[in-house]
């Protein structure tokens, strides 16, 4: 029998589509070059939404790669906000 995956889902609204795209852009990059070997993840901007789905082997998974994006996505925040 397979385990089973967990499963998250984010969605972060941001005040215009604009920042949205910004933040999602400079995210981007990590996403499509950091390897998660216990972890998928999809990544995508949704007008002025970003959302990340994830689905990993375990809860630490889960919680480690959301981490990642939520320290990203807090780095580009800054960067704009300067």
């Amino acid at each position: 029998m397979k385990p089973r995956k967990i499963e998250g889902r984010l969605v972060l609204e941001f005040p215009s589509e604009d920042v949205a795209k910004v933040v999602y852009q400079a995210v981007l990059y990590e996403h499509l070059t950091v390897p998660y070997r216990r972890s998928e993840i999809e990544f995508r901007l949704d007008g002025r939404r970003i959302v990340i789905e994830l689905r990993a082997d375990d809860s630490s998974a889960l919680r480690g790669t959301l981490n990642s994006y939520l320290r990203w996505i807090k780095v580009a925040i800054d960067a704009v906000e300067i």
